[in-house]
């Protein structure tokens, strides 16, 4: 059969079929229905169609993606809205699973040795801010404990895993993606030794248990950073994570069948949720601001901007300054700024954006109560006329002005009395107090003894310095020895 096309533009087209008529359906055979609905159908055109394209090679190689994976049981008891929360127990060792795939399906393409830091820290805004502190004191009243260790038999595929004695929160490790890596932490620390009023674990404060993983790079260069990820943990002490765990069940199991949708479904794993890398720990008090000043890892999604941006630009360019514990009347307006921001009054800090330090110490209390707030106006109130904190003993020390020995050099201060503040109450801290009173070496100190009744001679250990009456004076003799070499020191 040979049909004519009159309006193609090149001319008369010429078709040949050699099938029979009736293949070619009419209009109204194909589509069913009236005719009008022909004008209002569309014709699927290939153009509308969401095709696929054919993949073009990239020149950069593909990036992996990593997975962070906690073998511990969420909780039952946390609404839809909010965050996943873990329960763990006080030094139990719980796994890692550290998990990475290349994109192209091709491992050997990625990184071959990464870099990851793990670290457990404050997920509370208010905690942040005076992270250091809190670290410090943990450190005070656990000497030589860390809050976070890593339990090295029972991890697998882990290189090189240190624990930095700078950093009790913080672990870090190498790891080939390529291979099997468990990673088994320990957290020491729990959750209501950082809340004032301790009443048990449900009242808690939670951390975050956060990896960081680079790739460390050659020369001398930062090493780049390639992802992060976190999850939100309560620490109780030991078995005290099931028993609450338990009872988040039950709660959960005793509510109407239409208030369970109102919660998270519990899952016998705590898969990492991707998250902004955690800053770097810098020299100076600014450390523990230096995680809210550079947002904390779900800023972005927990908060909104109005009460993020609450501070100054300028603020995070001038983290490297140590403001003083007292605000000097004059203070410039930048040095005041950052007063504000290291005493956690940075939400202030825009209202009070042109006070200098004068301008600051003229206002009474009335005045910072009605600038601030009634909690925020006394405290503010009471930290600008704060006084200085009390050590916890001071003792006041002079040195024996004639000697027998003539091997110890004279002290231009010998003879005069000069205080000497401990804090930790030990006998090395008052040892080392000594030495640096005495212009001795430390380490050559081997023996000290406080003259008693009748005047024996007591070893001064931890309990007879805790002991020591507060501000009683001694006269320190040094007593040269031979063997070993070295001196012995007597408070008469």
């Amino acid at each position: 059969m040979l049909h004519v096309c009159l309006s193609c533009p090149l001319g008369v087209m010429l078709f040949w079929h050699n099938q029979p008529e009736h293949l070619w359906p009419s209009p109204g055979e194909l589509y069913s229905g009236p005719p009008s609905s022909l004008l209002r159908e569309s014709l699927p055109l290939p153009y509308l169609k969401q095709e696929e394209l054919p993949s073009i090679p990239s020149t950069e190689p593909p990036s992996p993606t990593f997975q962070y994976v906690l073998c511990a049981a969420t909780s039952p008891a946390v609404k839809q809205q909010e965050e996943a929360l873990t329960y763990l127990n006080q030094g139990q060792s719980y796994e890692v699973q550290m998990l990475c795939t290349s994109k192209s399906g091709d491992a050997s393409q990625g990184p071959r040795l990464l870099k990851s830091v793990a670290r457990v820290v404050f997920h509370d805004r208010r905690l942040q801010y005076t992270e250091q502190q809190q670290l410090d004191g943990w450190r005070w009243s656990r000497p030589g404990d860390r809050i976070l260790d890593i339990d090295v038999p029972l991890s697998v595929g882990l290189i090189e895993p240190q624990a930095p004695p700078s950093q009790l929160n913080a672990v870090e490790f190498h790891w080939d993606p390529a291979k099997r890596t468990s990673l088994f932490l320990q957290v020491h620390c729990i959750s209501t030794e950082f809340t004032p009023r301790k009443k048990g674990g449900e009242k808690g404060v939670p951390f975050r248990l956060q990896i960081d993983t680079f790739k460390p790079s050659d020369k001398e260069l930062p090493p780049e950073h390639l992802h992060s990820a976190g999850c939100l943990i309560k620490v109780f002490k030991p078995k005290g994570a099931d028993r609450k765990l338990k009872t988040d069940r039950e709660k959960i199991e005793k509510q109407p069948l239409h208030e369970r949708h109102k919660y998270q479904t519990a899952c016998e794993s705590t898969v990492f949720v991707e998250c902004s890398p955690w800053p770097e720990p810098s020299a100076g008090p600014y450390q523990a601001l230096s995680p809210l000043a550079l947002t904390s890892p779900h800023s972005c999604k927990l908060l909104s901007p109005e009460r993020f941006c609450c501070s100054p630009p300028f603020i995070l360019d001038t983290l490297g300054g140590s403001p003083a514990e007292d605000l000097n009347p004059g203070a410039s307006v930048l040095e005041t700024q950052q007063w504000l921001h290291w005493h956690r009054f940075s939400s202030y800090c825009r209202t009070l954006a042109n006070f200098t330090g004068t301008d600051l110490m003229k206002l009474s209390r009335q005045d910072l109560i009605q600038i601030c707030g009634a909690a925020d106006g006394i405290r503010l109130f009471n930290t600008l006329r704060a006084r200085p904190i009390r050590h916890r003993l001071t003792l006041y020390v002079a040195q024996e002005t004639s000697r027998q020995d003539n091997e110890v050099s004279k002290n231009p201060d010998s003879g005069f009395y000069q205080e000497i503040s401990l804090d930790e109450l030990s006998a090395i801290e008052l040892m080392g107090k000594l030495a640096e009173l005495l212009a001795l070496p430390a380490n050559q100190i081997h023996r000290l003894f406080h003259q008693g009744p009748g005047g024996i001679l007591i070893l001064l250990s931890d309990q007879v310095v805790q002991n020591l009456k507060d501000e009683s004076y001694f006269v320190a003799v040094v007593k040269k020895v031979q063997n070993p070499d070295g001196y012995y020191l007597v408070l008469t």
